[in-house]
């Protein structure tokens, strides 16, 4: 299978790239791209950077480029329940926009039509449920906006729309959008770097890349593996 991979962050991608064996970089639409092999299956990995628009156009350009059987984010989420510790994964089998509405007689969340809540590909995230145990794998909604959030009324908001809520981000919901709208099959699976409105979010955050494990990122290595 040929998997696209699209990370937001430098930190996160210095954490994925040595998990990649026969590695080499080339230039899709001026952005370089990291290509090689991850479990059994071919990957194209790609730094998008931070929030919606940026992600929304290395999910497109990528898909356009490369054809790939399936997209998958990866990289840290906000926790936003108090089920998920730090360090904890969270394997996204909705995604909803938080911060998404376009007035009367549309529900809160959904955009251009789509559901409010796009689903993950069920028969990966099901093989996830069967392969990643004995760890802290939590799966669940994924709300995503273009804001850090960091404060206990903004987490609370979320809740009031999306009460289930386990993560918070600022890409997914863009890739998810592309992805249905191309007809590409997508993931998501995130690590947990904080607890917004716990009131120490931020250092906590901060903390977290400096004692990140690699394990977290194993995580995705191990669904790989399992899939074809």
């Amino acid at each position: 299978m040929k998997i696209a991979i699209i990370v937001a962050m430098e930190k996160e991608l210095a954490l994925l790239l040595p998990l990649i064996m026969d590695k080499k970089t080339r230039s899709i639409d001026g952005k370089e791209v990291t290509e090689g092999r991850l479990g059994n299956h071919d990957v194209v990995v790609v730094l998008c950077g931070i929030g919606k628009v940026n992600a929304a156009l290395s999910t497109y350009a990528l898909i356009r480029a490369e054809c790939p059987d399936m997209v998958i984010n990866t990289g840290v989420c906000g926790g936003a329940d108090i089920k998920t510790g730090i360090c904890d994964v969270l394997v996204a089998d909705e995604v909803a926009y938080h911060d998404v509405w376009c007035g009367p007689e549309t529900e809160y969340g959904a955009a251009c039509g789509l559901p409010a809540r796009m689903e993950c590909d069920r028969r990966t995230v099901e093989k996830a449920r069967e392969v990643l145990t004995g760890g802290k794998v939590h799966f669940g909604l994924l709300c995503s906006g273009d804001k850090f959030i960091c404060k206990p009324e903004e987490v609370v908001e979320i809740k009031v729309h999306f009460p289930d809520a386990l993560g918070v981000d600022m890409e997914s919901g863009a890739i998810a959008q592309t992805c249905l709208r191309e007809g590409v099959p997508f993931v998501i699976v995130r690590a947990i770097s904080d607890t917004p409105g716990s009131g120490h979010n931020i250092e906590q955050y901060e903390g977290f890349w400096e004692n990140a494990p690699q394990s977290t990122f194993h995580t995705l290595l191990r669904l790989l593996e399992q899939i074809d």
